[in-house]
């Protein structure tokens, strides 16, 4: 199906939804759970795709917790898991980068330590004064320390 063609149906649904009154959306609401009543028991096991869980992770918060078995084709238990992964993808920061510098190449750090180690009295300032001639591009010294 077309995305207009969605948006588009959606739209014109809106004021029907607003303007429906609450005796039709209660049929409806009846009719639908008569229906699931009848299908459930024909109908081994649901698999619903990955989009399907956050809906319905999301649409079970104001419903009472003793109804969700009622409700809903899967255990209470597969609903709090889904509400977990859902709540922890919003809480991930692994893919944000890091602040700071940087890191330096492994390379860079063993030439560090033998320069250090091969001149006892260069001071941190001079060693990346020689690399920074050498081409290589670490991090400035901080400010004010000697």
């Amino acid at each position: 199906m077309s995305t207009v063609y969605v948006v588009t149906r959606g739209l014109l649904s809106l004021p029907a939804l607003l303007l429906r009154s609450e005796v039709s959306t209660k049929a409806e609401l009846l009719v639908l759970r008569h229906k699931n009543a009848v299908l459930r028991p024909q109908v081994p096991r649901v698999r619903y795709e990955p989009p399907d869980r956050p809906w319905l992770a999301a649409l079970s918060s104001p419903i009472p917790r003793h109804r969700w078995a009622e409700i809903f084709s899967i255990t209470p238990a597969t609903l709090l898991v889904w509400h977990r992964q859902l709540v922890a993808k919003k809480w991930d920061y692994s893919q944000r980068r890091r602040p700071g510098w940087p890191s330096t190449a492994t390379a860079v750090k063993a030439l560090v330590l033998r320069m250090a180690t091969d001149n006892p009295t260069w001071g941190h300032r001079r060693i990346h004064g020689e690399l920074t001639r050498l081409g290589h591009t670490i991090a400035a010294p901080p400010y004010g320390t000697s």
